[in-house]
């Protein structure tokens, strides 16, 4: 069977579909570092296409088949371009291997002494970049892989030199088992991506698989207070790093204080103390990702100051209840919670910030998502004061079940249900009174309501 490891070799020519996508461009600037020829296509011209001409890329807009080089060895694609795409047909017809970019980063990983892969339903692109600050005060010069834009890095990847790379690893369509990590994080694993996986035991297979992954001589650091994560993992035989809040774990918080947005704790580590941190990110489940960045740390040989200072710094990723500003005297927040635990995890953390009125607008990710888990939305959903509700974001889905933000809205009384957006807008800019907080929550184009708001 052909794999990217057999393409993966100086003076190899690829060409790489969908190139300005936030894990394709890192891959193409890797695959000319490594010697390899690559061109690309991509539908829009933007700041990654700019930057990979720049180092000699030859990008072309659009999809056509006369895109992909006479010469061309190979091709990569993004999980959204599909079989019917015009350079895939062309790729095809001239039997030219089609690899996924996950298949294209596993190959890659095994360049690197620690490969470093944060998994979880939730919680990933947090933890990841948790883990980047680290290593970046560790001066380890890392390859870095996150989900979203970082601001230390102002993007959400990064090409380094160093021994390291860190990846957010993803359990949709099993890609993370395309990875070859020395270093495997679970955060936590409940039941999502329903429109792939069958039910919650499925989900758990393929967290287990994807620890399976990492060799003897490798970490698998685990949420020991999560019961799925570890009833998944208890089958392999291996030993596991375990973080969490209490004392039965082997990486733990003890003395949290907090103070608004920001806690301070002691990070132990079986047994010993290892350093005092500060975040300036709020809620409990923020102090579980640290801890969980924090033994990725100590696994991979960081000192005690590097795990401090790097946390320190850490002010959040963007979507990750990032500050956008005043409007009429609220804040406005913007997050990417889309799954029940994401958006309990935000409530929690928001309701002890002493805010007059707690004001949601929410915007359900997929039609699959909401029907699956629509009475744990409703337990979340009921918790704010107001709750605005937009239509559900499709994503790559048809609403072949017939489901709606009105079925929601029917069920909740704090609900108001907007089918148009600039109807929501409106009310909102009505309602929105000093002392309150709105949050933009979702995984879709949510975010536009809040910057809407502030352009007045």
């Amino acid at each position: 069977m052909t794999s990217f490891g057999d393409y993966y070799w100086a003076g190899r020519k690829g060409h790489l579909i969908g190139v300005g996508g936030v894990s394709m461009s890192p891959l193409a600037e890797v695959l000319t570092e490594a010697g390899l020829s690559i061109s690309g296509s991509d539908m829009n011209e933007g700041d990654n296409v700019g930057h990979l001409r720049k180092l000699g890329i030859d990008v072309k807009i659009g999809h056509r088949p006369e895109n992909v080089p006479a010469d061309a060895e190979f091709v990569v694609r993004t999980a959204a371009v599909h079989d019917d795409n015009p350079e895939i047909v062309e790729a095809r017809r001239r039997g030219l291997p089609v690899f996924e970019r996950t298949q294209a980063w596993g190959a890659i990983m095994k360049d690197y002494r620690h490969a470093l892969c944060i998994a979880g339903t939730h919680g990933k692109t947090t933890t990841t970049s948790m883990c980047t600050h680290i290593l970046m005060a560790a001066e380890r010069d890392p390859t870095v892989m996150i989900g979203g834009t970082l601001p230390l890095l102002h993007a959400g990847h990064r090409v380094g030199t160093g021994d390291t790379i860190v990846m957010e690893s993803c359990e949709y369509y099993n890609s993370f088992h395309a990875f070859s990590p020395t270093v495997a994080v679970i955060l936590n694993i409940e039941a999502d991506h329903l429109d792939f996986f069958r039910d919650l035991e499925e989900v758990k297979d393929s967290f287990r698989k994807f620890a399976s992954l990492v060799p003897p001589g490798g970490h698998i650091i685990a949420n020991g207070e999560d019961k799925n994560t570890m009833d998944a993992l208890a089958p392999l035989g291996r030993e596991l790093m375990t973080f969490g809040l209490h004392k039965g774990a082997d990486v733990y918080a003890e003395n949290i204080v907090a103070r608004g947005a920001e806690t301070e704790f002691d990070i132990w580590c079986r047994g010993e103390l290892f350093s005092r941190v500060s975040l300036r990110v709020p809620g409990i489940h923020n102090v579980k990702n640290a801890l969980a960045a924090a033994a990725a740390a100590i696994c991979l040989g960081c000192s005690p100051a590097a795990v401090r200072y790097g946390l320190a710094g850490f002010a959040g990723a963007n979507r990750r209840f990032e500050f956008k500003g005043k409007y009429n005297g609220a804040d406005i927040y913007d997050d990417y919670a889309h799954h029940p635990g994401e958006l309990r995890a935000l409530l929690d953390a928001v309701e002890p910030l002493g805010y007059r009125r707690i004001i949601v607008v929410f915007q359900p990710h997929t039609y699959t998502r909401t029907q699956a888990l629509f009475d744990d939305f409703l337990e979340q959903l009921r918790r704010p004061d107001v709750c605005y509700l937009a239509e559900i974001f499709a994503a790559r889905e048809k609403n072949t079940i017939g489901i709606s933000s009105a079925d929601l809205a029917r069920e909740l009384p704090n609900a108001l249900f907007f089918p148009d957006s600039r109807e929501l807008e409106k009310s909102l800019r009505a309602a929105a009174s000093p002392g309150d907080i709105i949050l933009t929550v979702g995984a879709g184009d949510v975010y536009r309501i809040g910057e809407h708001l502030l352009e007045g």
